[in-house]
């Protein structure tokens, strides 16, 4: 299945079809629609939702997508909504990159569960991923009931067909996919690791400037959205479904990504991570994190994130009389970070392109020895030019409950508060 190439804008109300004629004038269930094909409404919101949150496209399909075999249960044991509910340690936790598998795994089966709050059921927190494949998804498909999947990729491209269109994705750009949308991985460069966040709140949204003002961050017209692009094709197929934090796999006679034409405003999209318009200070201090916001998912409190989607790109940094990387903090919020490339400003060494961090809330964490004793004795005379690197961060409000599997991980850095152990006491009050 080939790209048709993108429409720009985020959230706009779209347009596009395959095949001239697909979409209908004047209406969006027509007695009789154009070559034969099917209406279907696919809603993300309420039907009575406000009009400026409600988010739903008419697709216009050779099949409907009732059509398929009974689901029965699919046993996934590394990819899961299992948070628990033992006690949480409040220690720092730090990851290498997991391993490439060594047997033939697809997107799917190559999902490892890490972290997570909240549940479906309660349409509110996010489950956190890894994953590492090395095969294409072939004869099947997946769609996620629970929440929107927010993919990052750290390794390797992604070609990400859906039934309403085609994203390709490399690394430092980002895919999401609605939730309840089709969709298929194939993987050009043969295999591919990265990450991914499953957000079962509100849905991911472009944050108010404020005082920053029309402009900067993440610029709407950036963010792309696929055109319509079909696939008729027939045969023994498999559709795998994730349902309130179960998978479960229905035999499926032909390929669901059979969307001739589609118009609406809740579909798939692909946002460059290097378009980013940094903000920073040019005066004094580091600014907080929240400049770095790329997406969030609003909770029921105002100016309270049930996630934040946070990046730390290349930038310059030029405050005078500061301590320019970032400062020891304790947050109120709980932060999973990864790296996709290059290496972070805050850690010199062992936070590793494809590994992660999670700091939950109130655990004190911050710049390692080497990195404090580098940042308080340099040159500010001069600006420091932060290149080759782009970090990121899932935020949220609630405690990030990490995993069994996740815990007792090969590749869990299990000396990871050691790269504090080298502060020094400086006190000298004379």
């Amino acid at each position: 299945m080939k790209s048709n190439g993108y429409q720009s804008g985020f959230g706009n109300e779209f347009a596009t079809e395959a095949v001239a004629g697909t979409l209908p004038e004047g209406r969006n269930s027509p007695q009789r629609v154009a070559h034969g094909l099917y209406a279907e409404q696919l809603s993300g919101t309420a039907f009575t939702a406000p009009r400026s949150h409600n988010r739903r496209s008419w697709l216009y399909r050779i099949r409907p997508a009732a059509m398929h075999g009974a689901f029965a249960p699919y046993l996934h044991s590394h990819f899961h909504n299992d948070f628990g509910k033992a006690p949480v340690t409040p220690d720092q936790l730090r990851w290498s990159p997991p391993p490439m598998p060594q047997v033939p795994v697809d997107f799917v089966d190559g999902l490892f569960t890490m972290a997570g709050n909240g549940s479906p059921e309660g349409q509110n927190g996010i489950g956190v991923h890894l994953y590492a494949a090395n095969k294409p998804m072939q004869g099947r498909y997946f769609y996620d009931a629970d929440g929107e999947l927010l993919i990052v990729p750290q390794q390797g491209r992604l070609h990400i067909a859906t039934e309403m269109g085609v994203l390709d994705v490399e690394p430092q750009e980002i895919a999401v996919i609605p939730r309840g949308v089709r969709f298929r991985v194939e993987l050009p460069d043969g295999q591919a690791r990265g990450y991914v966040c499953e957000n079962f709140g509100a849905m991911l949204q472009l944050p108010d400037l404020g005082p920053i003002g029309s402009n900067g961050l993440a610029n709407p017209r950036d963010f792309l959205t696929p055109n319509a692009a079909y696939e008729e094709a027939e045969g023994e197929f498999e559709l795998i479904a994730k349902f309130q934090g179960h998978l479960w796999r229905a035999p499926i006679g032909h390929s669901p990504l059979d969307v001739v034409g589609w118009h609406g405003n809740y579909a798939p999209y692909k946002y460059d991570l290097r378009r980013f318009n940094t903000i920073g200070s040019i005066s004094y201090d580091h600014p907080d994190p929240s400049i770095f916001l790329v997406l969030h998912s609003p909770s029921d409190t105002p100016g309270t994130s049930n996630m934040d989607f946070v990046i730390f790109p290349p930038r310059w940094l030029v405050a005078q009389d500061t301590f320019r990387p970032p400062w020891f903090h304790r947050n109120i919020a709980s932060e999973f970070m990864g790296l996709v490339t290059g290496v972070y400003d805050a850690k010199a060494e062992g936070f590793a392109p494809g590994g992660c961090s999670l700091h939950n809330s109130m655990t004190g964490h911050g710049p390692d020895a080497a990195t404090f004793e580098k940042a308080s004795a340099a040159d500010l005379s001069k600006p420091d030019v932060i290149t080759g690197t782009m970090a990121f961060m899932f935020e949220s409000r609630a405690v990030i409950r990490p995993t069994r599997q996740a815990l007792d991980a090969a590749y869990r850095q299990r000396d990871y508060q050691a790269c504090w152990a080298g502060l020094k006491k400086n006190f000298a009050p004379t």
